[in-house]
């Protein structure tokens, strides 16, 4: 099968649709299909058997950018054969639509969800004027209006009810398919000494217990809630590892502020993020929104209980009190805070570790991958009978 995949920025470190679409082409393509990855621009952690359709999409601001891409893709899509075009953001044609980061309607409608309050209000008023957020979701809209619309698949039930509130789709339009893991590269056995050597790099000692957040947008998945939980814990030796490329500025200001900057390690953004997932004792990300957090189900195959929220997608494959802690969508730091001194306990954490490598045949990228090739032939049959 020929497959074109299409994100803006093929980069893994960007966030979990960049990672997704570069470890779906290279796992495809080890499959035996003939996959490219269309895109505006390439980083070197794409590896060099993936085939590459580059665009150049320029121009003095990002939604003009965002207009010539798509201009572009659709000349190269004109130009060039695909038994299956699917796209990780809205274009003006494609099979399949995979919204990574939730619907471009409700960004534009709902506000930015790093924000709360006052600030969420302010937020969605920009958002509606905010010309390129616009385009996107007049461009989804579009997409979605057709006679001939793709396949959107929903990343979880969540996903779901949000495409169901903003479009009348039929249920023959939808399809969930959560994301999934490569367990071959996410093995607690896979490098023995990763442990020992990222903490000793972390400057983490034996008895600190090390609780790891791995995100891109730091305000929407919770990171200034978790800082101020921290003091509020009971076990001083409890350290936070911070993974992402985000501005990290006002967090390490609001942990000196809490007093607790020496227990906070901002590592940056990184194209080895098993490392950090081998140093760590348990995962939290208490998120106000995620479609499927790649990373929480990453961490449980890698038998690191979790503490989430229940605006998040992936906490769908979790048990509360099982595999971690499921909190509502909006906890309370003592909530966030007690969670974080139950998985301090050796004997409940091992047992949720244990719970959740229990989980990892559930979250196996092979039959992710599975039954991905029969959306995608489903896909075909639909544009055989010109559906799409």
């Amino acid at each position: 099968m020929k497959i074109g995949l299409v994100i803006f920025h093929a980069d893994p470190s960007r966030g979990g649709a960049e990672r997704y679409t570069v470890d779906v082409a290279s796992a495809l393509s080890r499959r035996g299909h003939d996959v490219s990855i269309i895109a505006g621009s390439f980083s070197d952690a794409v590896p060099w058997e993936i085939k590459r359709a580059k665009l150049n999409p320029q121009g003095p601001s990002k939604t003009w950018q965002y207009i010539q891409f798509l201009n572009q893709l659709d000349e190269h899509v004109r130009t060039h054969a695909y038994d299956v075009i699917h796209a990780m953001l809205p274009v003006r044609w494609c099979d399949v639509y995979h919204p990574h980061a939730g619907l471009a309607a409700a960004a534009v409608e709902e506000g930015h969800q790093k924000y709360q309050g006052i600030a969420r209000s302010v937020a969605r008023v920009l958002n509606r004027i905010n010309l390129k957020r616009g385009k996107f979701a007049k461009t989804e809209r579009s997409l979605l209006a057709r006679d001939n619309r793709p396949l959107v698949i929903c990343l979880s039930e969540y996903v779901k009810r949000s495409i169901r509130q903003y479009y009348a789709l039929p249920e023959t339009d939808l399809v969930t398919l959560m994301n999934a893991v490569d367990l071959h590269k996410f093995s607690v056995t896979e490098r023995p000494t990763a442990r020992e050597t990222t903490r000793e790099k972390l400057g983490l000692k034996k008895d600190q217990i090390a609780a790891l957040m791995v995100a891109q947008d730091f305000a929407r998945k919770g990171l200034r809630e978790t800082i101020m939980a921290l003091p509020k814990t009971k076990f001083p030796n409890l350290r936070l590892i911070v993974v992402g490329k985000d501005d990290a500025r006002e967090y390490e200001e609001l942990a000196k502020f809490w007093e607790v900057a020496d227990r906070v390690t901002f590592v940056g953004g990184t194209n080895d993020v098993y490392a950090y997932y081998r140093a760590a004792d348990f995962f939290v990300l208490p998120t106000r929104h995620d479609p499927c957090s790649l990373v929480v189900l990453e961490a449980m195959a890698m038998g690191l209980p979790v503490i989430s929220t229940k605006n998040n997608g992936a906490t769908e494959m979790m048990e509360n009190g099982v595999h971690g802690f499921v909190l509502p969508a909006s906890p309370r730091i003592e909530d966030l805070a007690e969670a974080m001194n139950q998985l301090c306990d050796p004997r409940k954490r091992q047992t949720m570790s244990e719970a959740c490598l229990a989980q990892r045949s559930r979250l196996s990228f092979d039959e992710h991958l599975n039954l991905l090739l029969k959306i995608y032939q489903t896909a075909q049959k639909r544009r055989l009978r010109g559906k799409v």
